[in-house]
């Protein structure tokens, strides 16, 4: 696996630095927050064969992980793991090169995940960095930052009815002015919406989404949300107006990142 850095010193916009090509095995950026963003292409993955796989698990995980992919059987589920320790080991190294200037080796990042409680399965690493992460299909997108991030990537494609249900604005809301541009978001970007500010703080879908009300969007990727009652409760720091909040279709897949 290569990896390719951005052109440009300064760190550049999202929507200049993110690219999801099935064909490219990985894909780094960093831009402004500072954030550091690894794609890794689970479809790439899918198409070596068990020797090459080997080969990467090898190069790139630490002793105890390779014994704990073995222990995956089902292969969609290994590749998906996988590819998610592969991103965050990419974006932590190439954070810390470009922050801090130190070298480090992916399989010498130790990722692991909050055991049990609200915020089970969180991902975090033996650094001091932020690490967020999600998958889709044939991507997993992983994000390194200095303080907490919540990221998610969401397949572009038609939502099933009970959901476009709960996302559906009804028109009296969805006319209101002040929600800016949200009534023409498409449904799978305000789902990948919900879902990052809910994973930025660790809760993922263990908090309803209704308790993320996204009230605008523009053009240019920028979203503002509410949180609910109960997302105020468990998080107080719950405050949309407070985070960098960022949202956009890219190839062909639905990406948000929410970030202080």
């Amino acid at each position: 696996m290569t990896v390719t850095l951005p052109d440009r010193a300064a760190a550049r916009s999202l929507d200049d630095s993110m690219a999801l090509d099935p064909n490219r095995p990985l894909y780094v950026s960093h831009a402004r927050g500072p954030l550091t963003i690894a794609v890794v292409s689970i479809a790439w993955l899918r198409g070596r064969d068990e020797a090459d796989r080997a080969t990467i698990e090898a190069r790139h995980l630490s002793a105890a992980e390779i014994p704990q992919a073995a222990r995956l059987r089902l292969r969609k589920r290994r590749l998906e793991w996988l590819a998610g320790r592969l991103a965050i080991k990419h974006s932590v190294c190439a954070y810390q090169q470009r922050h801090a200037g130190t070298s480090t080796r992916p399989r010498d990042i130790t990722v692991g995940v909050v055991p049990d409680g609200l915020r089970a399965g969180k991902p975090f690493v033996d650094a001091r960095v932020e690490v967020g992460l999600s998958h889709s299909v044939d991507f997993a997108v992983a994000v390194c930052g200095p303080r907490a991030v919540g990221i998610d990537v969401e397949r572009v494609r038609q939502v099933a009815p009970p959901l476009a249900e709960l996302l559906t604005l009804p028109p009296e809301v969805a006319a209101d002015p002040r929600l800016g541009g949200v009534g023409a978001m498409p449904l799978p970007l305000r789902w990948a919406c919900k879902e990052a500010v809910l994973k930025h703080f660790g809760f993922g879908l263990r908090v309803d989404s209704r308790e993320v009300r996204l009230t605008q969007w523009w053009p240019d990727g920028r979203f503002v949300w509410r949180a609910g009652p109960q997302l105020r409760r468990l998080a107080p720091a719950a405050d949309g107006t407070r985070f960098d909040s960022w949202a956009r279709e890219v190839d062909g897949y639905a990406l948000a990142l929410v970030w202080q």
